[in-house]
């Protein structure tokens, strides 16, 4: 299978990294370097019924799958071409009833066997990169990842065996591990996960906590869009992590997840870290002991709130963030990376309960470090400017609103581009206030 390339990308052995993408030609920002659509992807379940389950349009009528009933479709075009797909599911939840549970991962990889199995040339997602040539780490794995890696082989068994048949075993502990590396979650302008994909070609890029790109998505395809000018010969980076926390917790995350530590500008200097990390200003000096303790009492309030997530309710939850927010508060300031994380979850409880100026109140707080915190064409600023442009509409506060709405459309111009269907829509949400 030859490569057939990309216009102006070329693969090429990055210093210290392994293999990279860089441009062959000039792009500035806004413009879209390359697309790839996703060589497979599934839908995730809490989307179902609002979502297509083949072109990941949402809109409402969606027409259901007269077997399962459980999948939806535009039409009986996205529904036929769906199908090599979604008959394995298709049977599987018929069979199964309510126990039909798999995660996205074992989802996604059953999806890719079959897809695997009937590929006859390369792939349009493929034209830089092999599927089974992505890395996948396996003499990384510890212990724990190997167990989790056991369960989802376990899983895919259990839920898909009596519909197909499966590579030997040691090609399925390799294929879920290059999964796990190298799987994307779909997310919408709000940063709403719609689903899990695979894209070889865009996982050629490596990671920078400085990126000069963005990946988007136009329903199952992704794009990468310039955030920064970028030279000739020049490498593209986009980011694997959310860029919002300290340099000591992103380089633990890509050690952890992508195995390697970052030696970019941010991590070398570590220059938004004191901003990142500020305390309170008060009489007597926080010492360092006292700063020390509160980091490792938010990470493991962050950790327990994940958890907790599964189990509690929507009140115990706000709870939750009110009490570890004022405690945080007694060192760190409100600007405080931490304190914006809980006050991030508190705010989308509020919104789940429908207390909205309990959801304004915190969105303020956090919308006002995250300009300063995140690189300028973020789609965290962008969803948060929807997020908080909305609920000031609905609060009756219009003006606020629009302004807070044409800020977000500035952005998403950008990273999405001006012909996506998410701009337009916004174009005409602002024109109907």
């Amino acid at each position: 299978m030859k490569a057939e390339g990309i216009a102006g990308i070329e693969q090429f052995d990055s210093p210290g990294k392994g293999r990279g993408l860089r441009v062959s030609r000039a792009y500035g920002v806004g413009e879209l370097l390359f697309s790839c659509p996703a060589y497979s992807y599934v839908l995730s379940v809490k989307e179902r019924g609002l979502i297509c389950e083949q072109c990941f349009t949402r809109k409402k009528g969606l027409a259901k799958c007269g077997k399962c009933k459980k999948a939806f479709y535009c039409n009986v075009n996205c529904q036929k071409k769906n199908w090599p797909m979604h008959k394995l599911e298709c049977n599987a939840m018929c069979t199964f009833g309510e126990s039909w549970c798999p995660s996205e991962t074992v989802r996604l990889v059953a999806r890719i066997i079959v897809r695997l199995r009937d590929q006859k040339e390369r792939s349009p997602s493929e034209k830089l990169l092999l599927l089974k040539d992505m890395e996948d780490h396996m003499e990384d794995l510890d212990n724990e990842k190997r167990e989790m890696t056991e369960a989802h082989i376990a899983g895919l068994h259990h839920f898909y065996s009596k519909h197909m048949d499966f590579p030997d075993h040691q090609a399925l502990l390799t294929l879920f591990s290059q999964v796990h590396c190298n799987g994307f979650t779909v997310e919408d302008e709000e940063l709403s996960n719609l689903g899990l994909a695979i894209f070889p070609d865009i996982a050629l890029m490596n990671h920078s906590c400085c990126p000069n790109v963005i990946i988007t998505y136009r329903g199952v395809n992704a794009e990468v869009r310039a955030v920064q000018e970028i030279s000739p010969g020049q490498e593209i980076y986009t980011s694997y992590i959310d860029l919002l926390y300290p340099t000591e917790d992103r380089i633990e995350k890509l050690r952890d997840v992508y195995y390697f530590t970052c030696d970019c500008k941010e991590c070398t200097t570590k220059s938004m870290d004191v901003v990142k990390m500020k305390v309170r200003k008060l009489r007597d000096k926080i010492s360092q002991k006292d700063t020390r303790d509160m980091v490792r009492y938010a990470r493991n309030t962050m950790e327990n709130f994940r958890r907790a997530k599964l189990e509690k309710s929507p009140s115990e939850l706000l709870e939750m963030c009110e009490l570890s927010i004022d405690k945080m508060s007694t060192v760190f300031d409100d600007s405080n990376v931490y304190i914006l994380h809980m006050m991030y979850q508190a705010m989308g409880i509020c919104l789940y309960m429908e207390n909205y100026d309990g959801a304004v109140r915190y969105g303020e707080k956090v919308m006002k470090s995250y300009t300063v915190l995140y690189p300028a064409h973020s789609l965290n600023i962008a969803s948060m400017y929807l997020k908080m442009g909305r609920l000031y509409i609905v609060l009756d506060r219009k003006s606020t609103g629009i302004s807070a709405l044409q800020k977000a459309l500035a952005i998403m111009e950008v990273v999405h581009g001006k012909d996506h269907s998410y701009v337009e829509q916004l174009k005409q949400e602002i024109r109907g206030k």
